[in-house]
């Protein structure tokens, strides 16, 4: 086997190729592997390639693998072809992390033995190693439209495509594609196997309605108010989860069990301080548009909104526009934020930029505290990695941030 990729996903991949005794090389552009170069006279050399999901459908590499009549698995495919117990697969734009989390977290409730992986935590393949010839093992796996393009190897039991919106067209030439990627997955259930599919999913190919025949019949799941499922937007995403659950023939009291006692991951929509008739709303998670518009949309009150980063193309002059109409001023960063300035300010939406995330943080919270009662939202619709490794270190950021300006005196 060929493995293209040295990071994460392609080292996984090597493991669990030296532990079925499956001969490898790993190729990687950055020198990290054992070769640096793939051309046309490379092919006859192995049996068939395993891609990590960086590599798009336009890479030189990918496309003469492609091309070839061998095996072309996604990482991800590759282990789930080895694995011998259950999967389910979720996908969606937004609240994939949350559902496959609960899943598990429900399959546990029973007394099964589950993990998470995917596009979440550890690579499957890794997972593969301590898992993977335990037949009675679930495996709930986050799938990510860059993992669904190689199909090869996936098999599911049941799929929830929570949604469908505006993202990552910095890889895909238009939503159409982007779509066809995602609904490839639909392809990949098993005999006899399940998809729940999100209203947005269906709105975009009503066609598909035939997936979800039977969804939400009356389900009696009692949900406390304080677990994040009481509320939107994840009440929508949970209808889907009880929906595939019911399905399955699973027994509703270990969902509901789970779910009542679920705490959502870091830097998902949660309040991270108030103080001086202010909110902070951390929600660094929301690196598109449509999940930054949820955010705005479930908060009350007068918001003062963080948003920018680096941009992973779409429309932002009609992000721009929805956005005016839900903020009291916008305080934008990075990247993005002179573009995104512009059209707000056409849009009619007060506006400040600023060259550094922790400006615009600081800048916000002395708005907002001058204006109380008020909301400060972080919510970017934008990546993090113009300033940041990630949207954890840009969402500890912001909490680290907000926690200093509260010990200490705020300028008028």
């Amino acid at each position: 086997m060929a493995i293209f990729g040295a990071g994460l996903s392609g080292r996984a991949a090597a493991r669990l190729c030296q532990a079925v005794g499956v001969e490898f090389q790993v190729y990687d552009e950055n020198g990290q592997g054992d070769c640096s170069e793939f051309s046309e006279t490379d092919i006859d050399r192995y049996d068939g390639f395993i891609f990590s999901p960086g590599f798009a459908a336009d890479h030189p590499w990918r496309i003469l693998a492609e091309q070839s009549d061998r095996l072309c698995f996604g990482e991800l495919g590759f282990a789930m072809w080895l694995w011998r117990g259950k999967i389910l697969g979720v996908t969606g734009t937004n609240g994939k992390t949350t559902v496959t989390t609960l899943l598990k977290c429900a399959l546990e409730a029973l007394g099964q033995r589950a993990v998470t992986g995917g596009n979440i935590g550890r690579p499957l393949s890794e997972l593969w190693l301590d898992y993977g010839l335990d037949d009675n093992a679930w495996a709930v796996c986050e799938i990510s439209s860059f993992q669904a393009e190689l199909p090869l190897g996936i098999e599911l039991e049941g799929l929830i495509w929570t949604n469908f919106a505006e993202d990552h067209l910095d890889r895909y030439a238009s939503m159409q594609e982007y779509f066809n990627a995602k609904a490839m997955l639909l392809d990949c259930l098993e005999s006899g196997g399940r998809a729940v599919l999100g209203d947005s999913v269906l709105a975009w190919n009503p066609e598909l309605r035939g997936f979800d025949a039977a969804r939400f019949q009356s389900r009696e799941v009692d949900i406390n108010v304080e677990s994040p499922f009481s509320t939107y937007p994840q009440a929508e995403n949970f209808k889907l989860v009880v929906e595939l659950w019911a399905q399955l023939g699973l027994p509703l009291e270990a969902l509901e069990e789970a779910a009542n006692h679920f705490r959502l991951a870091p830097h998902r929509l949660t309040q991270v301080e108030e103080w001086g008739g202010v909110q902070f709303w951390n929600d660094s998670k929301a690196t598109n548009f449509s999940a930054a518009l949820g955010a705005l949309n479930a908060l009350d009150g007068a918001i003062y909104w963080i948003g920018g980063g680096q941009s992973k193309g779409g429309d932002i002059e009609a992000f721009a526009k929805s956005v005016s109409t839900e903020v009291e001023t916008a305080f934008l960063y990075g990247e993005v934020a002179e573009s995104l300035a512009a059209s707000m300010t056409k849009a009619g939406c007060r506006v400040e930029v600023f060259s550094h995330f922790t400006d615009a943080v600081v800048a916000a919270s002395q708005a907002a505290l001058a204006a109380a009662p008020a909301v400060v939202l972080l919510s970017p619709g934008f990546a993090s990695f113009d300033q940041f490794a990630s949207y954890s270190e840009r969402g500890e950021s912001f909490i680290s941030t907000v926690l200093s300006l509260k010990d200490r005196p705020v300028a008028n």
